[in-house]
């Protein structure tokens, strides 16, 4: 099975989703969305640069595309400190991370990325530097080798992760706040389009805002990137206006409909409820259907499903809902043995 390449409504990452730097957040005050988090990170800030003391170990997970590494960079901005960015794959052996480590100065922030993908060996490094703000090494081999603690600044890790299941309870027990991201509102994704359009110099009228706003899937890289897209439409079809029949326009032609959903999305749907009689099935047996990956499925089509409520996981499979059917003009009775839905 072959991964359906440059989704365009794929929260993941993709080379050209280079954040230009006037589009970043520097400030909380200044960041979209995300109210409670921003309430419980000014409590944070605030408590730590009264006691002058570095921020606690800061754990950030949720879907892919809502902010947590722009997050990341807006605490060390409120608190005044440098922050060195890396990712769990990216630290293959323990003298990666120990390298790392000790050119952190006080106060300093450690971003991981992808804090899920960490191997064990560079988690044993972590626990100490976390917890007593120390580093063993190994010196020597066999029997004459011989283990050093080296003292480290204090300093804050600030973890990233879509799969917060994946990451070991001990590693977990040892950030002191922890916060969910969730999919932006509708009124915060507006403001979000407004201010990227304002800030990059595109003309777009608010209904034309609104248009891409709704498309969104409530993520923020996705909303930069239909603006980019549906600028560049306008540029070459609608006199350069961004309004709302060229945004609508230009997202027709590149597939996502008025709910954000696109092809691999409405695939999937069907599938469940055109073959599978609206369910449930297994996870393996929807990819195996759509030839896609189960874990893309998973990680990045199904959690806006459920947002929407087009979709229901239970222990013996996903079934689609009332909802999914409805939108799919698809006809439906209940069947009065099964919980799910037939055609």
């Amino acid at each position: 099975m072959n991964e359906t390449p440059n989704r365009l409504v794929d929260p993941e990452p993709r080379p050209d989703d280079r954040l230009d730097p006037a589009l970043r957040p520097k400030t909380l005050k200044e960041l979209i969305g995300q109210d409670q988090v921003k309430e419980n990170l000014r409590i944070l800030i605030d408590a730590a640069r009264q006691r002058s003391e570095p921020l606690d170990h800061v754990l950030f997970y949720g879907p892919p595309g809502l902010g947590k590494t722009t997050l990341a960079h807006v605490l060390a901005n409120e608190m005044g400190v440098s922050i060195k960015i890396t990712a769990g794959p990216a630290l293959e052996k323990a003298g990666d991370l120990a390298a790392i480590l000790t050119n952190l100065r006080a106060a300093d922030i450690l971003f991981i990325d992808e804090i899920h993908r960490l191997g064990k060996t560079i988690e044993e490094v972590l626990y100490p530097a976390m917890e007593d703000y120390s580093l063993d090494i190994i010196i020597g081999k066999g029997p004459s080798a011989r283990s050093l603690r080296l003292k480290l600044p204090r300093f804050t890790v600030i973890g990233a992760t879509t799969r917060l299941a994946l990451i070991s309870s001990p590693l977990r027990a040892r950030f002191g706040a922890v916060y969910r991201l969730d999919y932006y509102e509708l009124p915060a994704m507006q403001e979000i389009v407004r201010r990227a359009a304002r800030k990059t110099g595109v003309q777009a009228e608010e209904e034309g805002i609104q248009e891409i706003a709704r498309r969104a899937r409530g993520t923020p890289r996705v909303a930069l990137r239909l603006l980019r897209r549906v600028r560049d439409y306008s540029q070459v079809r609608a006199g350069g206006v961004v309004d709302r029949a060229s945004a609508a326009e230009a997202l027709k032609l590149l597939n996502v409909d008025p709910l954000g959903l696109d092809d691999v999305d409405l695939r999937v749907l069907r599938t469940i409820i055109q073959k599978y009689n609206g369910g449930p099935v297994g996870l393996s047996t929807i990819a195996a259907s759509i030839s896609e990956e189960p874990d893309t499925i998973m990680e990045v089509v199904e959690p806006y499903l459920l947002q929407l409520g087009f979709l229901n996981r239970t222990p013996q499979g996903r079934v689609a809902t009332r909802l999914a059917y409805d939108y799919l003009n698809e006809p439906y009775k209940v069947d009065e043995q099964q919980p799910r839905l037939i055609p």
